[in-house]
């Protein structure tokens, strides 16, 4: 289904062509700007991009289906939209889920079946599609089903959970990728020498060092880099731009050790090894070099927080409660007294033992799940809440634990293709000791 883009004037000023560049105000900022409008100009997302990936390989053919792109901001899931929109000359509605309710939805699909009759598809982005209640979502179903639209949905938060069911298994879910700092400067540098739409006419010139470092203090984030680079512009009297203004305009200085972006990357990776390998000493040392070159606390604890439960588990369960009581205290003292808490637990971490069983046990679980798919839930530990659900067998034949001595009934839970399926193999360090007695011990009773 295929034809000219079209401009509706209207209720919706957002049911346009793509954007055009005459469109966009020369007043707009840097990042509207410079929104890709071919996939010859987007940058990132090459797993999907790429040549013979995915979506790729949907534009080209012009076989779409309806899409969900899942995402963190500034990451190119409007942008891509409309360069869909672009690529297969369909009529593009954008479409808020803050600002519209089900009213709106039924009047778009009502111009959109228009389209239908005279042949043309129509394209519906709907940005935060997660901010749609249960009743909103429904109302797309029958539209979609009909291939009255294709759907784009936009959103920041796991479909999984924000996502209807049946929408869902309409769609299919893209995961978009932070862009990285590399693309970030490649994205820069191309708003600096683009003399239609970016700031190519003002012949500004960077340092290496000033891109570098707004490519990865821009957090993945191509909307938040580019506006900081055209503030930045017109700070630049000389028309230079400097590392000492790009920290202005950002509001952030660099830290003393992050030369080109690699250093930082490389003193967390050795703090964490340091915690990893029980060398207390080292820890304290790589935690004192990211403090005194000014790393953000937080992000020494959200990681601390992270090895707690990878690499420790249940070798020692107060490991994670340690970490977290250690994030709560500093966000109640702050610096400077925050960092003897942070030694504190540093220290605690790195001579706990050690045991990442339950890190590859969830792993382990997860790939199986990939696997097999959505296997049936067995029949005895299904809740049944119903009559109906009673006599169809759900709940028969289970077997409570409390009424079993040692609390323990010996029922299989799995689903039947996996019985007996082991995911969780503890070590045999610390207290996982304890918890390898204990299922040696109900695998034998079990076996009874």
């Amino acid at each position: 289904m295929r034809g000219a883009a079209t401009k509706t004037p209207g209720l919706w000023d957002q049911t346009s062509e793509v954007s055009k560049t005459s469109e966009v105000s020369k007043n707009a900022p840097l990042a509207e700007r410079m929104r890709p409008r071919t996939m010859a100009e987007f940058t990132g997302q090459e797993h999907l991009l790429g040549e013979g990936h995915i979506l790729r390989r949907m534009i080209e053919s012009d076989n779409l289906s309806s899409l969900i792109f899942w995402g963190p901001p500034g990451c190119g899931k409007t942008t891509l939209a409309h360069i869909i929109a672009r690529e297969t000359k369909s009529h593009f509605i954008f479409f808020s889920a803050i600002l519209s309710g089900v009213k709106e939805i039924r009047e778009i699909f009502r111009e959109a079946e228009g389209y239908a009759a005279r042949g043309l598809r129509t394209i519906l982005f709907v940005d935060e599609i997660h901010r749609f209640n249960k009743s909103q979502q429904d109302a797309f179903l029958p539209y979609v089903e009909k291939g009255v639209v294709t759907i784009i949905g936009a959103t920041t938060e796991n479909p999984s959970f924000e996502v209807i069911a049946p929408l869902l298994s309409r769609c299919r879910v893209l995961v978009l990728n932070q862009l990285e700092p590399p693309t970030l400067r490649v994205i820069l540098e191309q708003a600096l020498s683009d003399t239609e739409r970016g700031l190519g006419k003002q012949e500004l010139t960077a340092t290496g060092e000033a891109l570098d470092f707004l490519a990865g203090q821009a957090g993945g984030d191509a909307r938040i880099a580019l506006n900081t680079l055209e503030v930045a512009a017109g700070l630049a009297q000389d028309g230079h731009l400097t590392l000492e203004i790009v920290q202005e305009a950002l509001q952030k200085k660099a830290l003393l050790y992050d030369k080109g972006g690699e250093e930082h990357y490389n003193v967390i990776s050795a703090f964490i090894k340091s915690m990893r390998d029980s060398d207390p000493d080292a820890a304290l040392y790589w935690l004192a070099r990211m403090l005194e070159a000014g790393e953000d606390p937080l992000f020494i604890l959200r990681r601390m927080i992270i090895l707690a439960s990878e690499d420790i588990g249940n070798a020692d369960p107060r490991a994670l409660q340690v970490a977290v009581a250690a994030l709560q205290a500093f966000q109640f003292v702050g610096l400077p007294e925050g960092r003897i808490t942070l030694g504190q637990a540093v220290t605690y971490l790195a001579t706990a033992p050690k045991s990442n069983a339950s890190y590859a046990g969830i792993d382990a679980a997860l790939a199986e799940v990939r696997k097999s798919g959505a296997l049936p839930v067995p029949m005895h530990i299904r809740n049944a809440p119903t009559r109906l659900m009673k006599d169809l067998g759900y709940h028969k034949g289970y077997r409570y634990a409390h009424d079993y001595e040692e609390g323990y009934a010996g029922q299989e839970c799995l689903p039947e293709k996996l019985s007996g399926r082991r995911f969780y193999e503890p070590r045999g360090h610390g207290y996982e000791k304890n918890i390898l007695e204990r299922m040696e011990w109900l695998r034998k009773k079990r076996g009874e």
